[in-house]
């Protein structure tokens, strides 16, 4: 093979690359995106794991199901898991499940990126899971360890972007109430966002 092919061959394979780095990299925009934490990631925080059963594993079916609702009602949707890509939504959301290492000492939590439409969308749904989940919430709506949750940054949202913790998955009591519940939640969620959308 000639210089001069091999030249060709790694200029057009520089081309291809540089158009997947696009392709991928490419900002998003949509009405609402969905992030399933931890969802893809193989090392650093890959969400909690109880008696077999991986957070992200939750966080994929509970974030494929709200997605496919909200699709139904023709409403567009974007999901990514862990890699957050960069973008614009009206709203956006992060399905998690909590973990502790003291066992039941957690419940449902809500993070918000602190615009006052994304807290007035936490009490919203405060209230609305508050109603249907019987165990504990954190005080405060706006918890502090996700005050500076990297999805925030990366999704520029006029409603806000809400990391709603779901419960603890290391609580056994929990675990086993949320268990068959995951499609019931989804519809929650659903529900709420097509609410939040209409305000």
């Amino acid at each position: 093979m000639s210089a001069r092919s091999v030249l060709n061959w790694f200029i057009g394979g520089l081309v291809l690359l540089s158009l997947i780095a696009v392709y991928k990299y490419r900002a998003i925009n949509t009405t609402v995106f969905i992030q399933e934490g931890h969802v893809g990631r193989l090392m650093g925080n890959t969400g909690s794991v109880h008696n077999g059963i991986k957070e992200s594993e939750w966080n994929y079916i509970v974030g494929e199901e709200v997605a496919r609702l909200l699709e139904k009602r023709g409403i567009d949707v974007v999901t990514s898991g862990a890699s957050i890509p960069f973008g614009n939504a009206v709203l956006a959301v992060a399905i998690h499940f909590d973990g502790s290492n003291k066992p039941c000492s957690t419940g449902a939590s809500i993070g918000y990126n602190g615009s006052s439409s994304a807290k007035a969308m936490a009490r919203h749904w405060r209230h609305q899971y508050g109603q249907f989940f019987p165990f504990r919430w954190h005080r405060d709506n706006f918890t502090k360890d996700l005050e500076n949750y990297y999805g925030f940054y990366r999704i520029h949202t006029s409603k806000g972007f809400l990391v709603l913790e779901l419960g603890e998955i290391t609580c056994d009591r929990q675990m086993e109430w949320l268990k068959p519940r995951l499609k019931d939640i989804a519809s929650k969620i659903a529900h709420f966002i097509i609410k939040e959308l209409r305000q």
